[in-house]
């Protein structure tokens, strides 16, 4: 390992396929999608999603403190402890000034916050909770497990819309490098199933409207995708300088080598068709891990499962790639976690590596021929491959590309 990457040694994760790393890996292997009815969407257009059904914050928490935190924020604390004790990490002995976390949010949240906003709008002043604004503040997440863990280094929110995640984990490779911690608690959290947000992505063309079908709604890269699934989840990695991870002997799940980002400055909310933004993204995390197209054996897709989107990205992939690797997407299972989703793609791509296994995209029934791309469906494909990639673009034209490698 050289100080130019960071060492992947803890991996924590909530989705709606299991609370923990492993079950969301076994869930991910499986190919099943975790779409559903959704009771709190009753009566919108859309009324399904994929959600965390088995979360318990105040179990796993504290009552007290799930009373204090939003749903995206208790995801977050739950994954950065699953993630702290993966690494072997003890708060209590490391050198909490040395130690930063930088988390990905999509969106404010609006699982409290709509219906505070009924109050005032019914004349209620004195009824708006005092809780209102820490709650929902996009860096709560960042901070709470700051508190939580007492990590006192840099404490950072990302927002990237739906690239947020991998925002934050270029971002904490970047402070890595440059010698700001030792230790990052990197990652992102999101809950957009809420009657606003689903209105919100419905009147915007960007759901699927499969409501007799929520379990085949996802369908990335599949001829018939007709839009995006409404989720929740989060991921936190640990990233480390690698000399700190060797000094303890800590175990390295695999290695973040390369960060490229760029803007499509196109539109608002669709991507270009060419994808060339993505490209230019993926391009530069290539440069940054001194690695080329040829080293890259397996893609981790944005892959939305919405008609533009991935037809820009496998334009992009294939302006990229002489012959673009095996891809899949983790959204057929679990939906479109937004601000989570670069996380938990990563994490993904990390256990990818580290298992030489790549998960099938769920609900990949008929290839779209258009796309050109090798996509692994139905069942998992064995890899052997020493590089991955793994995508994230968001609205506002914004893209990232990560690069991660076999430790």
């Amino acid at each position: 390992m050289n100080e130019h990457t960071a060492a992947v040694t803890g991996i924590g994760m909530v989705t709606p396929l299991g609370i923990g790393t492993r079950p969301t890996w076994q869930g991910l292997l499986s190919g099943r999608s975790a779409a559903a009815s959704d009771p709190e969407l009753k009566g919108l257009p859309v009324d399904f999603s994929c959600q965390v059904s088995d979360l318990d914050a105040c179990g796993r928490l504290t009552p007290r403190l799930a009373l204090r935190l939003d749903r995206f924020c208790q995801m977050a604390l739950i994954a950065a402890r699953e993630a702290v004790a993966d690494a072997g990490l003890s708060p209590e002995r490391w050198d909490a000034t040395r130690v930063a976390v930088v988390i990905g949010v999509g969106t404010t949240s609006f699982e409290r916050l709509q219906p505070e906003v009924l109050k005032l709008a019914a004349d209620r002043v004195r009824s708006v909770s005092p809780l209102m604004i820490p709650r929902s503040i996009p860096n709560i997440a960042a901070g709470e497990i700051a508190l939580d863990l007492g990590a006192r280094g840099p404490a950072l929110a990302v927002s990237t819309a739906c690239a947020s995640g991998a925002s934050a984990l270029g971002t904490a490779l970047l402070m890595l490098r440059c010698g700001q911690c030792d230790i990052a608690l990197a990652g992102g959290a999101e809950s957009v199933r809420n009657r606003i947000s689903s209105a919100g992505f419905s009147q915007l063309g960007a759901l699927s409207t499969r409501t007799s079908d929520p379990a085949g709604a996802s369908r990335p890269f599949d001829s018939k995708r007709d839009g995006f699934v409404l989720s929740e989840g989060a991921a936190v990695l640990v990233l480390e300088r690698p000399a700190h991870a060797e000094a303890r002997r800590a175990r390295a799940r695999a290695l973040l080598r390369g960060y490229g980002a760029s803007c499509d400055a196109h539109h608002p909310t669709a991507p270009p068709p060419d994808g060339r933004g993505a490209a230019d993204a993926i391009l530069s995390a290539l440069h940054d891990a001194d690695l080329s197209a040829a080293d890259i054996g397996h893609i981790n897709a944005h892959g939305t499962s919405t008609p533009l989107n991935d037809a820009a990205e496998a334009h992009a992939l294939r302006t990229v790639f002489a012959e673009p690797p095996p891809v899949t997407s983790v959204k057929g299972a679990l939906g479109h976690t937004i601000g989570a989703a670069g996380a938990i793609e990563a994490a993904t791509t990390a256990l990818t590596l580290q298992h030489h296994m790549i998960p099938p995209t769920a609900n990949h029934e008929n290839p779209d021929p258009s796309l050109e791309l090798d996509i692994v469906a139905a069942t998992p494909r064995p890899v052997r491959t020493r590089a991955a990639l793994s995508n994230s673009f968001g609205f506002g034209g914004q893209n990232a590309a990560l690069v991660l490698t076999s430790a």
